[in-house]
């Protein structure tokens, strides 16, 4: 009798663990929820109360790793008095290439002077036809010949393709190896990230541009 009374006693005990866990993974969601629905109106997320000069902290992220990192940026951009910090991070993975990247606390004071030197709109420029973005487009996904970016990459003519690697062979972005044509490894990161702040430009959750005039 003595054993059974124990065993009980051990399962009510687990019991309150696992409805513990339970309620605890409940309130986290619940939580992400609300923060999802904030963010989809556009309420940005209150103050801590704590400031580094002029920066004032905020919590931004439900991960307190990623939270970790945003409290790192706003401490080191308020003791250095810095227009800002930005850290970012990412893998792409096609065929048998991946790359990885991680770039912690940049210095966005250093950003700007790219495009006060007229570098940004340089690169920008080489690389912003429709038909530079889908070549480069191809070569991330695998390794082509200009005969195989022809037909599959909707060029009309081995010309047109030549044309426009020579450019893109400049800027260092691509290389060419036994006539097959490549993104270098080291500049893959760059075009992702490229595109992903396009992505937050035509973000219309909060407003909507007409890039059409642009």
């Amino acid at each position: 009798m003595e054993n059974k009374e124990r065993n009980l006693a051990l399962e009510m005990d687990e019991l309150k663990d696992e409805l513990a866990q339970i309620k605890a993974l409940l309130a986290q969601n619940l939580g992400d929820t609300i923060k999802g629905a904030l963010a989809e109106k556009g309420v940005e997320p209150e103050p801590t109360g704590e400031r580094v000069g002029r920066i004032h902290k905020m919590k931004m992220h439900p991960d307190k790793n990623v939270d970790a990192i945003m409290d790192r940026l706003q401490v080191d951009c308020g003791i250095t008095g810095d227009s800002g910090r930005i850290s970012y991070m990412g893998v792409f993975s096609s065929g048998d290439r991946q790359s990885n990247w991680v770039r912690h606390n940049v210095n966005t004071d250093i950003l700007f002077e790219l495009a006060e030197s007229g570098k940004a709109a340089q690169v920008l420029s080489s690389i912003g036809s429709n038909d530079r973005l889908k070549l480069l487009l191809s070569l991330l996904q695998k390794p082509m010949t200009v005969a195989e970016l022809v037909g599959e990459a909707g060029f009309t003519s081995t010309g047109q393709v030549y044309h426009h690697l020579k450019a893109l062979q400049a800027a260092d972005l691509i290389v060419e190896e036994k006539g097959r044509y490549s993104v270098r490894h080291h500049r893959v990161q760059g075009i992702i990230m490229l595109l992903a702040g396009v992505s937050d430009m035509v973000d219309e959750a909060y407003t909507r541009g007409d890039w059409s005039e642009a």
